[in-house]
């Protein structure tokens, strides 16, 4: 607070100086001791009204106490002085309105020239395609609207419930789970005013859909909204004025369960404009204090250090400006469009089989009425370096608005729509993974997509349900399917107790139940001579511990044949 009232005095004196007029002739020919009392008496009393205003103003604001910020008021209270002063006093005051109007041309313009340096900011390393998913996993796959409709529906848990709403939606690992996070935020100033603190924050899996949304009690002070020097955003503004923030707070959690707020901040690609990330500033919400964060220094349980706001500016700067800025406007030569269909300001936090979490977006053409994909990028959430992936060029993939059409044709008569589509690498083919919601905003199922090939979708009550059914229609729909998971390989000599071939375009899937129960499943496309498997036949096969009802056949040799 020290700080903004320094900051504002020095700019008021300075603004005070210039708008007030030093010429005497222009005051009055009266004595001079007379003159010079007007003269201190004008400038004391703008001098505390530009200070009050500016005080206010960047309070109210939160905006950066930086030199560069004050360029338009500088211009006004030199164009008044140049006006209203003369003789020497009128020539200084018009040198710095042009100084003024020069920095805002260059501010202002910054946009038109510095398309390059952002493009280099953000370039993005670039590969075909990301590695294919382990299906003995399951995505982090609950939208955030259901959740949040959950959590709405258990907010009967909070202590006085009528003093608080419910507050933003996150999504995190904590320890081992994946789960959705979201602070208990006061309804209002008189709220604030007779509650003081926040009593907690939900938490609730975002991995399995059935799970009951549970209520966590951690007092906090500092929120989102709370007022005047509670407010978090503020209060981290006032520990460190100037630097510049981009995005809002975010809640984390720590594996103790302790909640702790986080905003990024970076620097100016140039003049005014742009941004780049280089850390985070963490605030505990009870004791409000504060800590400063490179990137290369944030603590293990911190997920998204890079705001999602931060990362989809970089993805416009990635997919506009390859050749320029006037290039993004007329030609638009490879220009690439980032998709809006993301959860969290146009992009989709998913996470790898590690837990690491990443940012995931499409891009389509500037094209209207096309919707085929020209590649996607993940985003590191603690780094924030991307990698843009172009897929199979010899294909055409369909962009998350296309998944979005099938899912709403699909369910036309139900009114059900898709809600956070996701591209994955299933079993080598390119998928999009969406689950679907009914009109009231609650999860019915989970759609996958081919994105090369849409006629191949199926749905199912889980990802990992849709996963398995998705895996026959590949078969059958003639795709060879390349298993990722890490599930081991195993030997078995089994007993043909049934079999059931079904054509699937070019090539013949042979089911197989064996004599002690299991079942197999294998593609004459990997194994062309499956197709002469009969009842009785004696089988020495190599196949995938998967734990699904029908394991996948790696090698297989019919014994029955060579006696």
């Amino acid at each position: 607070m020290i700080h903004l009232l320094i900051y504002s005095l020095v700019a008021g004196i300075v603004a005070a100086l210039l708008v007030v007029p030093l010429h005497r002739p222009v005051l009055a020919k009266e004595k001079e001791s007379h003159s010079s009392s007007i003269r201190i008496i004008s400038l004391i009393s703008a001098t505390v009204l530009i200070t009050l205003a500016i005080s206010l103003c960047y309070y109210m604001t939160n905006l950066d106490q930086h030199w560069s910020s004050l360029w338009v008021l500088l211009l006004v209270a030199a164009i008044l002085g140049a006006v209203l002063d003369g003789g020497m006093y009128r020539k200084a005051k018009g040198i710095v309105a042009l100084l003024s109007i020069f920095a805002g041309i260059y501010i202002l313009s910054a946009p038109l020239w510095n398309a390059d340096t952002k493009y280099k900011v953000v370039e993005m390393d670039q590969q075909v395609e990301i590695e294919a998913f382990d299906e003995t996993k399951t995505p982090a796959s609950v939208p955030p609207k259901f959740a949040r409709n959950k959590m709405k529906k258990a907010f009967g848990q909070v202590p006085n419930t009528s003093y608080y709403d419910l507050g933003h939606l996150q999504i995190q690992k904590v320890k081992d789970d994946y789960v959705y996070i979201a602070p208990v935020e006061f309804s209002g100033f008189f709220k604030w005013w007779n509650g003081k603190t926040t009593p907690g924050y939900f938490r609730m899996s975002a991995t399995n859909s059935a799970d009951n949304p549970k209520f966590v009690a951690s007092e906090m002070t500092y929120t989102e909204t709370s007022y005047f020097n509670k407010q978090v955003d503020r209060h981290m503004r006032l520990k460190y004025p100037e630097l510049i923030f981009y995005g809002d707070v975010q809640l984390e959690i720590d594996d103790n369960g302790n909640p702790h707020y986080i905003r990024s901040y970076g620097k100016f690609i140039t003049a005014r404009n742009g941004f780049d990330v280089k850390g985070i500033v963490m605030t505990d919400p009870m004791t409000g204090a504060v800590e400063k964060f490179a990137l290369k220094d944030i603590p293990d349980y911190i997920d998204g250090a890079v705001s999602p706001e931060a990362v989809s500016l970089q993805n416009s700067y990635f997919g506009k400006y390859i050749h320029g800025f006037w290039n993004s406007i007329v030609g638009k030569k490879d220009v690439k469009l980032p998709s809006d269909e993301g959860t969290e300001a146009n992009v989709s936090p998913i996470f790898d089989e590690n837990g690491h979490m990443y940012y995931f977006t499409d891009f389509t053409s500037p094209k209207e009425g096309v919707d085929s994909m020209l590649g996607y990028a993940l985003t590191d959430g603690r780094t924030g370096k991307a990698t843009y992936y172009t897929g199979d060029l010899e294909e055409s993939y369909m962009d998350s608005q296309g998944a979005l059409q099938i899912i709403e044709k699909k369910f036309i008569e139900k009114k059900w729509s898709g809600e956070m589509p996701v591209l994955y690498n299933f079993y080598g083919e390119a998928s999009w993974l969406t689950p679907v919601l009914d009109s009231n905003g609650f999860l019915q199922n989970y759609f996958i997509v081919s994105a090369a090939n849409p006629e191949i979708s199926v749905f199912g009550n889980s990802p990992n349900d849709a996963l398995k059914l998705y895996k026959t229609a590949l078969q059958r729909g003639g795709s060879s399917v390349d298993g990722s998971s890490e599930a081991t390989e195993a030997k078995a000599a089994v007993t043909v107790k049934r079999v059931y071939k079904e054509r699937a375009g070019d090539f013949t899937l042979v089911s197989v139940k064996s004599t002690d129960g299991r079942n197999f499943i294998v593609s004459s496309e990997t194994i062309p001579e499956a197709v002469y498997i009969q009842e009785g036949d004696k089988l020495s096969i190599t196949y995938i511990e998967t734990g699904e009802l029908f394991l996948p056949v790696k090698e297989l040799a019919n014994m029955s044949l060579t006696e």
